[in-house]
């Protein structure tokens, strides 16, 4: 195999890898602060809104995360910066 066929297939490999568990951990962590939130709003109905909204900030600051690693996983994919440096061999 040739230098473009390996860093054809490392980057596929990696950006595969970099969404699966990218995008696993933060659906994870997601769903427990959803329980843990509905948790707290049974326990003090009166503090639902505070906790809404501190949820709702927590939420995307996870989701952050898994847009990150696709993000990551596009670039490996469709602009890989290594390419540049096998052509320029």
């Amino acid at each position: 195999m040739d230098n473009m066929t390996i860093i054809g297939v490392v980057s596929i490999i990696t950006a595969g890898l970099t969404t699966g568990i990218g995008c696993m951990f933060p659906a994870l962590s997601e769903g427990k602060s959803v329980a843990s939130a509905l948790s707290s709003i049974a326990q003090q109905p009166d503090a639902a809104p505070t906790i809404t909204r501190t949820l709702f900030v927590g939420l995307a600051m996870i989701e952050s995360t898994a847009i990150y690693c696709f993000v990551v996983s596009m670039i490996l994919i469709f602009a890989n910066p290594f390419w540049n440096h096998v052509i320029a061999k």
